[in-house]
């Protein structure tokens, strides 16, 4: 984990030290699972740990991370350098830490604990950064802007609709995440191969309760790879979602549009050469994470097709991209809630943009004036209009002038007419319909 996109909490997350701690819980909960067996079948009683073992081991089973790697140097195993670290600070009872498990079941199954962590934290981001959209889509819900497609100008729209956008986003990445999330609280206890032969299904499904996990129905030696897979994929739409908005800051802050300008600290420099650089760095760095996160999704769909019940070759990808991926989406979300929040926006430098392009964002409007006040056919309407928005663009002449001096359009539309034609809160109209969808108002 690269501790320049690493933020603490996460980081804490994906700790040896918390490896360590998820992994002799995942130990406890099996014991735990292991002992009602035991009571459950007193015939089992000589096999099964007593309760006064499972107490032992709560109040005594204690690890040291030092130790342990010190341990694995010699064992080249780091489940086996665990379980005998741990095994130290036991007496008799310790006979029962691992008992009938694979290495894979703790491991599989302390990752989803320790993922359970670190979803808890990238769901507060995503909630903070829903917040902080639909505060600002609210506050600019009628701030009149240029639309572009293309990169060209197109027709009027409002900052707070663009907003609304990135805010249905928001929404569809809650669910996303909220279903990936639940799925990975899953784990398995169920041996070499998937077949419970030295712990009966029972323990899992007691160690699972206990732990606040789902078991996996079936599973080899390891839980099945896809849902990691689709797990690091949702991550990386995720962020993905996050580029879309980052590009869209980025060109705003163009010097020739400038309509919005990421805040800018005291003291801080945008650049080294040039003391006049206020770049969108923060939004740069959202979009080439974004870029790295994508890329995490490949080494997670080439970990699906493992070896009949079992091989290690997602292991070392695993330890690189589930640390990383939270980690990063986790830094992503907290710096481009950071920016929203601090974001400079220019109203008036939206609406004089308008104007840039010599009034010709008014020609589809006038061309249905012409359809709808003087019966004029589509292709009609099209073949007068467009000809004057060529001089216009191409002579650098105000559109509304050249309608205004064209016969064809002012022997059948009034001036009134021309004038609604030119209005752009015509295109406005239906911003309070848009966001009666999302079922937002301006009190809320």
């Amino acid at each position: 984990m690269i501790e320049r996109y690493t933020r603490t909490a996460m980081q804490k997350v994906w700790s040896l030290e918390q490896q360590y701690q998820s992994w002799l819980e995942v130990e406890i909960a099996v014991m735990e699972g292991l002992v009602q067996e035991g009571q459950q079948h007193p015939e089992l009683t000589s096999v099964r740990p007593t309760a006064a073992e499972l107490t032992a081991v709560k109040e005594n089973a204690r690890f040291d991370v030092d130790e342990i790697a010190a341990l694995e140097q010699v064992t080249k195993h780091d489940i086996v350098a665990f379980t005998r670290n741990l095994s130290d600070s036991l007496g008799p009872e310790k006979k029962w830490i691992h008992y009938g498990l694979t290495s894979t079941d703790v491991v599989d199954t302390a990752q989803a604990l320790r993922l359970r962590q670190a979803n808890q934290i990238i769901r507060q981001d995503l909630v903070a950064y829903r917040d902080v959209i639909q505060r600002m889509m609210l506050k600019y819900k009628t701030t009149v802007m240029m639309g572009r497609t293309h990169g060209v100008h197109a027709e009027p729209t409002t900052f707070g609709l663009v907003l609304a956008r990135y805010y249905q986003a928001a929404l569809r990445n809650l669910e996303r995440f909220d279903r990936v999330a639940d799925a990975m609280a899953t784990g398995k206890l169920s041996g070499s191969v998937g077949t419970f032969a030295n712990i009966a299904p029972e323990v899992e499904i007691t160690a699972m309760k206990k732990l606040k996990l789902t078991p996996q129905p079936v599973g080899s030696q390891v839980l099945p790879r896809d849902l990691h897979a689709d797990y690091i994929s949702t991550l990386a739409l995720i962020g993905s979602s996050l580029e879309e908005v980052a590009v869209e800051i980025r060109g705003l802050q163009r010097s020739e549009i400038h309509e919005v300008e990421e805040g800018f600290a005291g003291g801080q420099k945008g650049s080294s050469s040039m003391p006049h650089k206020r770049n969108p760095i923060g939004s740069e760095n959202i979009v080439g994470l974004s870029r790295v996160l994508r890329g995490m999704t490949i080494p997670a769909y080439e970990n699906i097709p493992l070896w009949h019940e079992r091989d290690i070759s997602h292991s070392s990808a695993e330890r690189m991209i589930l640390p990383e991926a939270t980690a990063t989406l986790d830094y992503m979300l907290n710096r481009l809630t950071n920016i929203l929040d601090n974001l400079q926006v220019f109203p008036e430098q939206m609406e004089k943009n308008m104007h840039k392009t010599y009034g010709l964002i008014y020609s589809q409007r006038l061309m249905y004036a012409l359809m709808d006040e003087a019966n004029f056919s589509r292709e009609q309407a099209y073949d007068v209009v467009q000809p004057l928005t060529a001089r216009a663009w191409d002579d650098q002449l105000q559109f509304r002038e050249l309608v205004d001096a064209e016969p064809a359009i002012t022997k059948r539309l009034s001036t009134k007419q021309i004038d609604a034609a030119f209005d752009y809160h015509w295109h406005l109209r239906h911003v309070d319909d848009i966001f009666a969808r999302l079922n937002l108002t301006d009190e809320r």
